[in-house]
């Protein structure tokens, strides 16, 4: 089966505390936010303790229209993204020009050429080499090109694919917006990039061995979650009843897709769900019946780096391989939410 032969990551220079994110919080939208002293506590209740970003402190202080956002996006991704990218090679014990095929994956950052474009010429892959590039996805966007790398290893056995994902959500934040919205995005969001090599079976080697995905719509919920696309960037959407619909619909998707394999969920080792904040985790823990220490390697990604939309469930998967290694035996669950609203899920063998 096609394997994730390595996962590596890589986080920006500015790091940001959740005390100083409460105080700046405060600063920024004191006297336009009704009941604001109310809402703070959300900021200790996320499960965050730190988080990184590509822009310095001040820069969030300045209204930026849409052209400086996406230069600093650019120059910010492209250098976040080569550096998990050479870790996760190195980790694979794979060459630049080993490499058949880059997917590049985010949603908080508009550039043409695209940054898989820009990866050719700084990691040196071979001219020939495959690409493509998946805008949209959000959080589910990770779990997406683990998945549609694993669906052409399947066809290219000899293949090794190099799936990145890079997300600023910080330069989404818009200064004059005042909702609670983008309250709770300034308490959640953050910045970092992960990359991950998925080989075919021919290549052989160590690794997390991917049995299968799937792919879940839920018709009717177009405004749970995504961006409001304004002249000066990206206005954060998010809906209340996210928590609601993972209690409702978990047990469910996940049952009917273990099921296609002769698996139930006590035959899963490892939870490795994307942390979209902790009230999504405990809307997990609810109706998969997981306890804490099986969602630790999630929460521990979300305390310890915030909600970096699609490059968070790769850090998860870094943490777990870190902790446990792979050919372990046993199964592994990864699945993360997105706009759609959808989610995207991997059944692994640890």
């Amino acid at each position: 089966m096609p394997l994730i032969r390595s996962v590596a990551t890589a986080i920006p220079s500015t790091r940001v505390d959740q005390e100083q994110a409460i105080e700046f919080a405060r600063r920024r939208f004191a006297g336009n936010l009704p009941d604001l002293e109310r809402l703070l506590p959300l900021f200790t209740n996320a499960g965050i303790r730190t988080r990184y970003f590509a822009a310095p402190q001040e820069w969030f202080e300045d209204e930026h229209d849409l052209s400086e956002k996406s230069a600093l996006y650019v120059r910010e991704a492209t250098r976040l993204s080569a550096s998990a990218a050479e870790s996760a090679l190195v980790r694979a014990d794979l060459d630049p020009e080993d490499i058949d095929y880059i997917i590049y994956v985010n949603t908080t950052g508009l550039a043409t050429p695209s940054i898989d474009a820009r990866m050719i010429n700084v990691l040196g892959l071979r001219r020939d080499v495959r690409r493509t590039p998946i805008w949209g996805l959000g959080c589910a966007g990770g779990a997406a090109g683990l998945s549609h790398a694993y669906h052409y290893a399947l066809a290219h056995p000899r293949a090794r694919v190099l799936v990145i994902t890079t997300e600023l959500c910080g330069l989404t934040f818009l200064p004059h917006d005042m909702s609670k919205s983008n309250l709770v995005a300034t308490a959640l969001f953050a910045d970092g990039a992960a990359a991950a090599v998925v080989c075919g079976d021919d290549e052989g080697g160590p690794g997390l061995g991917i049995m299968g995905t799937r792919s879940r719509f839920y018709p009717d919920s177009l405004d749970v979650m995504g961006w409001t696309v304004l002249q000066d960037g990206l206005q954060v959407v998010f809906a209340q009843r996210i928590p609601e619909i993972v209690e409702q619909t978990a047990e469910e998707d996940v049952a009917s897709f273990l099921h296609e394999f002769g698996l139930a969920r006590a035959d899963i080792a490892a939870w490795l769900l994307h942390p979209g904040g902790a009230r999504v985790l405990q809307a997990y823990a609810t109706a998969l019946s997981l306890s804490p220490e099986q969602l630790e390697p999630s929460a521990g990604v979300l305390r310890d780096y915030g909600n970096m939309s699609s490059a968070t469930l790769l850090y998860v998967l870094e943490r777990y391989l870190a902790k446990h290694g792979s050919d372990n035996g046993g199964y592994g669950l990864v699945s993360a939410l997105g706009p759609g609203f959808c989610s995207e899920s991997l059944l692994v063998r640890l």
